[in-house]
């Protein structure tokens, strides 16, 4: 097994970092690779916006409610970037109005996982720790308010990251017999059955954000992430629709 893989399949999410800052070097590299993911029909959909302002972060924390974002040394918000081609399309006299339909956006939001994920597993071969915001998302409006999003621009993620001053346990994770199908999609008869073994893990696994509390059985928080219903992230149409995208 390569090292590359190792790292993978050692991943963990860290929330807690050192009181070191990450060398300009590094992050050039970790630039490099975000700018080496692969990319939609090779547009070049996404962008990142590295927020190094400290109000700035405490405003985003807010939408978040996690407060240990504002602890992590680097903090980026991947975002959907049509804006750029939008422009060069327009300066190229082109008149119509395709650069808004949600094809690419969602080509554009592709890309940014996919850039944001490569980046995560650079900055771990590098010996530094990460851990995904995807709670900058409670407020759609006002991170694009807070980070000055034009039109055809979108926020896709947060990611923090920095030397861990903590080593998390590895997260169990569910059989890839629930995940992997061969031609078709599988059906369970019962899948509390099927994740029964599964569920007993989880309650014996202890999550650093719960401060050492063992977590719930993974059925249990299945039924607590429905019943979390955020308001805001429920209108996400109408805010895609706000920066400019056709619906």
């Amino acid at each position: 097994m390569n090292e590359t893989i190792k790292t993978q399949l050692n991943h963990r999410t860290v929330r807690k970092f050192k009181n070191e800052g990450v060398d300009e070097k590094t992050l050039k590299t970790l630039f490099d690779v975000f700018n080496q993911s692969a990319s939609s029909t090779g547009m070049q959909q996404s962008s990142i916006i590295r927020v190094t302002d400290k109000d700035l972060r405490h405003e985003i924390m807010k939408v978040s409610t996690q407060t240990y974002l504002e602890e992590c040394p680097e903090f980026f918000v991947f975002i959907v970037d049509v804006y750029r081609n939008y422009k060069i399309a327009l300066e190229k006299g082109f008149k119509e109005d395709s650069y808004r339909d949600m094809d690419r956006f969602f080509q554009g939001f592709t890309d940014g996982v996919i850039g944001a994920q490569n980046m995560m597993v650079a900055l771990e071969s590098l010996g530094l720790g990460g851990v995904y915001f995807g709670s900058i998302l409670n407020d759609y409006d006002r991170i694009c308010e807070l980070l000055k999003l034009p039109e055809l621009t979108f926020p896709i993620v947060g990611v923090g990251f920095g030397y861990p001053a903590q080593e998390p346990q590895l997260k169990p994770k569910m059989s890839m017999d629930l995940k992997l199908f061969e031609n078709e999609y599988k059906i369970f008869d019962s899948y509390l059955e099927v994740i029964k073994e599964y569920d007993d893990e989880m309650i014996n696994y202890y999550d650093t954000r719960d401060e050492g509390r063992r977590s719930d059985c993974f059925s249990d928080q299945v039924v607590k992430r429905f019943e979390q219903v955020v308001e805001k992230r429920r209108d996400v149409v109408n805010s895609i629709r706000k920066q400019g995208f056709n619906i």
